[in-house]
């Protein structure tokens, strides 16, 4: 439970210090945070396959597959309701964050609150790593999260402040985003802990919702500012570098 707890904390204060860069960089580039994010969409694409789609077909017995395929589905039809409901980073941001720069505070805390919203299942998605049992692989898909998060909390600032947000209030805001993390991720452990058998299904869920998250978020934000090879390659690195993680502590 502690190592739960720790990890939770981790992948919420990922979003902090992500915060704190934004803070210390306001002109970050795109290209940056492009690359940073394609990594991140490559670890996180290995960790949903690796640890949480296979998982699920093993768990799953006899329906196995069925209930696999059934669970990514879900997850995925779950995250686009919500985006049809609040919006996501590269949907409110359009083509240049730039834009909230412009905007009032109402919209700017509005994309902030998105962003807390979307944080939930990701939570979710590390908790249920964590309930699966293997540590090793829970760890991993944590830090694919946390990755993403980083350059997350970097583009939340600087429209934040841009907008008249006081910096001691934008950094509690901040915090919050990632403070939603920490409970998704209790949520997840605990939700299988308790009901062991909804265990297959909840990793292919989770699998969806990661899926979902970087086919429809993390790459159209990572190719819509001129550094689509970057990020391509910056991805593939991200991905075989999970790959070699699983196989050196698999």
């Amino acid at each position: 439970m502690e190592m739960v707890l720790l990890t939770a904390l981790g992948v919420g204060g990922a979003t902090v210090i992500g915060a704190l860069i934004g803070f210390l960089f306001k002109d970050i580039s795109h290209k940056f945070s492009d690359i940073v994010l394609a990594f991140a969409a490559g670890v996180m694409l290995a960790a949903a396959v690796l640890g949480l789609i296979l998982p699920s077909l093993e768990y799953g017995g006899e329906w196995g597959i069925l209930i696999t395929i059934a669970g990514i589905f879900v997850g995925a039809f779950t995250i686009s309701i919500v985006d049809k409901l609040v919006p996501h980073l590269h949907k409110m941001a359009g083509k240049d964050i730039e834009e909230h720069k412009k905007s009032d505070v109402g919209r700017v805390l509005l994309f902030v609150t998105a962003i807390a919203i979307h944080n939930l299942p990701e939570g979710i998605a590390a908790g249920v790593g964590f309930g699966a049992g293997d540590v090793t692989q829970a760890l991993i898909i944590a830090g694919g999260i946390a990755l993403q998060n980083i350059p997350e909390g970097m583009v939340i600032i600087g429209p934040m402040l841009a907008a008249g947000v006081k910096p001691g209030r934008t950094f509690v805001l901040a915090m919050l985003t990632g403070l939603v993390e920490v409970v998704g991720t209790l949520i997840g452990y605990f939700a299988v802990s308790v009901a062991s058998s909804i265990l297959p299904f909840a990793l292919a869920f989770a699998g969806g919702t990661m899926l979902y998250v970087i086919s429809d978020e993390m790459i159209p934000e990572t190719h819509a500012h001129g550094s689509e090879r970057g990020a391509t390659y910056s991805l593939l690195i991200g991905f075989c570098v999970m790959l070699l993680t699983d196989t050196l502590l698999g």
